[in-house]
């Protein structure tokens, strides 16, 4: 019998058309989960085809997470609904990795830290109560946004919004520290996707599986980790 998407465990997944996204949706689904996951534009993503093979478990939403008003609409749509995850993977690169800090124009630094630092914020404190108060709440961080583990430098613009992202999960859950929500920022390792490259060392059949255990384990432990895909703590 197929299990429905009102019965099912349920995770709110942002940013899922491809690459780690759509294969966080995959697994969860794999594993009996219902996803609502969301989409930037228009386009047929891979999200598209996995809700072709799963029409009863995968909902598809519609939200751009550097626009505040298409957060906002996203929470009204979704408003009297519950997940037992809220998990926002939404994230970019600046278009030259190469680029130091002090050569990185306006424009891009501006593009890169609102869609991986000020976007994720906007969704977890627009969309927290749409999580019950023993849920857990997730964002895609990245190892290089470990201050402690840099010691070779390089993608400064990246590696700055990412720390800044682990930072401001530090405020929400200082903000947030007697509840008992489970929250966690997760370094998934560098995989072959298009924004980490041929060159990458991990592919995401490596990486996602490892991710996918490490938040249903933390869903009972409450409170912020920084946990890589093996659910070991990063270094802050």
């Amino acid at each position: 019998m197929t299990q429905s998407i009102d019965t099912a465990k349920a995770i709110l997944l942002v940013g899922a058309s491809r690459g780690l996204g759509s294969a966080i949706a995959a697994e969860f689904l794999k594993r009996g989960w219902s996803v609502v996951g969301t989409v930037r534009g228009t386009a047929r993503t891979e999200l598209h085809d996995l809700a072709d093979r799963y029409p009863y478990r995968l909902e598809i939403e519609t939200v751009d997470i550097t626009v505040a008003s298409q957060i906002a609409g996203l929470r009204d749509r979704l408003a009297g609904r519950s997940f037992d995850i809220l998990f926002s993977n939404a994230g970019t690169a600046d278009k030259d990795q190469s680029e130091t800090i002090a050569e990185v124009s306006t424009e891009e630094f501006i593009h890169v830290m609102v869609t991986n630092a000020l976007g994720p914020m906007r969704v977890i404190e627009a969309l927290e109560g749409l999580v019950p108060p023993d849920g857990l709440i997730g964002v895609m961080s990245s190892g290089q946004g470990s201050v402690a583990d840099n010691e070779t430098g390089g993608h400064e613009v990246y590696r700055g919004t990412k720390s800044a992202l682990n930072q401001y999960m530090r405020c929400y859950a200082a903000r947030n520290a007697n509840g008992r929500r489970a929250l966690a920022l997760i370094a998934p390792g560098w995989v072959r996707t298009d924004l980490g490259g041929p060159r990458a060392p991990l592919g995401i059949e490596d990486s996602i599986p490892g991710v996918v255990d490490t938040l249903l384990a933390k869903q009972s432990r409450p409170g912020l980790e920084y946990l890589d895909r093996k659910g070991q703590t990063v270094p802050w």
